[in-house]
């Protein structure tokens, strides 16, 4: 019963318009003071304790990098050398923005940080060339949400700070599955630009491939700087997160230079507002699912639903329609922190893979961030191209849908995202 009534009272607050941290630490404090005999002292060792943790430090430098790269030219020549790779096929600019997208999401981590980067330069030149306004909106926006699947991925540091499941084993997994969805996206994709004939760009010879390779070498290089730092062991995904806050300021700064000092100040108070957001976020979250757990709520779920004859399909189709319902009013972050404690149990008890229900996670969270009415990449995107979000939303069905079968894939085809894991472990 009390359970009832905590979520119930979350819920009305969240419904109210009131900031998710602040409905987080209301529900806290109520449930604390009125529902619990748990210590408050032990509540107080938890809250340093749960936010003390070094992966934690992961978030504000990935922020710190991403934004670093969304100010300076590395998107432009990310698009270049795509539009170089693939303009040339059927709805040329089009698949050049998900191959961008995918590209930039590889040094982000971010989804809105994707859709701002490469949208505010492709949308207009897309538009320029012909097509309509809605194409350009639906392929932008749905892959831009690639940026939270291919790593590094703050999503994924989320959801490894509130499972205690590696973030380098997280980001190996999230590689197979962000190619396979930028693939489906990109054929989705070409499929209406063939179908209605939209613009091609000429072909590009391969001298002209190989300087705009070479014109966004050093953004692409990013890459490999984190995860191969990572796998090979030099430094740890938190370590390897302040790498690149670093590589991102030389590279904007001093190679590029298409960022003046004089930016510099505000992208560090830009990146420092959403860290410390996200960071309270964290800190509500640690306190709920502490809570939650001393109550014994998640071991009662996984009780109640091995009794019902729940295995891991029904299971697994429960968590997606659960978190796609969380997706219309919450958004990504949250949900992984308030919903990944509870869930995480009940399925290493059902014998799924803890790598794999994060990665089926971080696909559901993609899902949410492109559609109403809190969709985060609808929102960037509407500020970019001034479309409303109803209309946005009839824009990203094509490739919306094709999120929603991959979803399907990744949920019931665990090799799609352990394979690389497994292979690498050998």
């Amino acid at each position: 019963m009390n359970t009832a009534i905590i979520f119930v009272l979350l819920i009305l607050l969240m419904l109210t318009g009131m900031p998710i941290s602040i409905s987080l630490g209301l529900t806290v404090l109520t449930f604390l003071f009125t529902m619990t005999t748990v210590p408050i002292e032990s509540v107080a060792l938890k809250l340093f304790t749960g936010i003390e943790k070094f992966e934690i430090m992961a978030i504000p430098f990935f922020i710190l990098a991403g934004n670093f790269l969304t100010h300076g030219g590395v998107a432009r020549r990310m698009i270049r050398f795509a539009s170089s790779m693939v303009g040339h096929w059927h709805g040329g600019l089009g698949l050049a923005g998900v191959m961008a997208c995918a590209l930039f999401a590889a040094v982000s981590g971010s989804s809105p940080a994707t859709v701002v980067a490469i949208g505010s330069v492709i949308l207009p030149a897309m538009v320029r060339q012909g097509f309509p306004n809605r194409f350009g909106a639906g392929v932008i926006t749905t892959s831009g949400a690639l940026g939270i699947l291919i790593p590094p991925s703050i999503a994924m540091v989320m959801y490894s700070v509130s499972t205690n499941v590696s973030v380098g084993a997280m980001f190996i997994a999230g590689i197979v599955p962000g190619i396979a969805l930028a693939t489906a996206l990109g054929f989705t994709t070409w499929y209406l630009a063939r179908k209605h004939d939209y613009p091609r760009l000429p072909r590009a010879s391969w001298r002209e491939r190989w300087v705009a390779f070479k014109e966004s070498v050093w953004g692409l290089l990013l890459v490999v700087i984190v995860m191969g730092g990572i796998y090979s062991g030099v430094f740890t995904p938190t370590e390897a997160a302040a790498m690149a806050a670093v590589y991102a300021f030389i590279v904007t700064v001093w190679i590029y230079k298409d960022m003046p000092l004089k930016k510099i100040p505000k992208v560090l108070l830009d990146s420092a507002s959403m860290s410390a957001m996200l960071l309270y976020i964290i800190t509500n979250a640690v306190l709920f699912s502490f809570l939650m757990t001393s109550e014994n709520i998640p071991q009662a779920m996984a009780d109640w639903m091995i009794a019902q004859g729940f295995g891991p399909v029904a299971f697994l189709l429960v968590v997606n329609i659960l978190l796609l319902a969380a997706g219309n009013v919450m958004e990504p972050s949250s949900i992984i922190l308030i919903m990944a404690p509870i869930l995480f149990p009940v399925a290493v008890k059902l014998g799924i893979d803890p790598i794999h229900f994060g990665i089926l996670i971080v696909v559901n969270m993609e899902v949410g961030m492109c559609h109403p009415p809190v969709g985060l990449n609808l929102y960037v995107a509407s500020g970019i191209t001034k479309m409303g979000i109803s209309e946005l939303t009839v824009a990203v069905w094509p490739w919306l849908l094709t999120m929603l079968i991959f979803l399907g894939v990744v949920t019931y085809w665990p090799g799609l995202t352990l394979w690389l894991p497994h292979l690498l472990a050998k």
